[in-house]
């Protein structure tokens, strides 16, 4: 079977996620909800998923939200940084009011979504973070054909992968979940993606609408 099952997860919850403030190739910690966040996750996966491999992007939360599932499953973390999140250049830092405010003309093209639109200050474009992506997911799901793994990254990466699998153009508006922590399922075969599922946070209920819901 060439049909390799993928659980694709955003890492959990930051202090800069509650603030809006870009995190990016920023290397933010989890806070207190985000750990324990991480903690149900793992619990749930470990009761009813079987995992040949885990992977996460280098960036500390989502290598911890992958290292909590890793030790509740005994396995090890393999970290790739083709998994990290966008760079958003000098928008990295900032509130989503601050970019507003001061970077207004950038603002309008980030908020346009223009796929070739590249933040100023070394950022990356949508059709660059695309590519990045998905030629990621495929060197790592083609050494697992008939096996399930483990993605843990970040909002970004999982928007990519949500419009690869459903054919939808990087300009398309958004109307699906990016939740902290919630299990995202696909199905990749060496001819690209498909959805099986999307937006899984049943976990997270015993942590709360608050927790649950950044």
């Amino acid at each position: 079977m060439d049909a390799t099952r993928i659980l694709a997860i955003r890492h959990g919850e930051t202090t800069w996620n509650v603030d809006t403030r870009l995190q990016g190739h920023l290397d933010i910690p989890l806070n207190e909800v985000g750990l324990r966040q991480a903690s149900h996750l793992a619990q749930a996966l470990a009761q009813r998923d079987t995992v040949d491999a885990i992977y996460a992007s280098d960036l500390s939360r989502a290598h911890a939200t992958a290292s909590a599932i890793a030790q509740a499953m005994g396995q090890t973390v393999a970290v790739h940084a083709g998994l990290r999140e966008r760079h958003f250049g000098v928008f990295q830092g900032r509130t989503f009011a601050q970019i507003e405010a001061e970077l207004p003309e950038h603002a309008l093209q980030w908020r346009k979504r223009v796929p070739e639109w590249t933040p100023p200050g070394g950022g990356e474009s949508l059709v660059t973070l695309r590519e990045r992506i998905l030629k990621t997911v495929d060197e790592l799901a083609a050494q697992h054909k008939g096996q399930q793994i483990v993605l843990v990254a970040h909002g970004g990466v999982l928007d990519v992968l949500y419009r690869a699998a459903t054919r939808l153009t990087l300009q398309a508006p958004r109307t699906w979940q990016l939740t902290n922590t919630a299990v995202n399922r696909l199905l990749w075969t060496p001819e690209g993606l498909s959805l099986v599922g999307w937006g899984d946070t049943s976990h997270l209920e015993a942590l709360g609408k608050d927790e649950a819901t950044t």
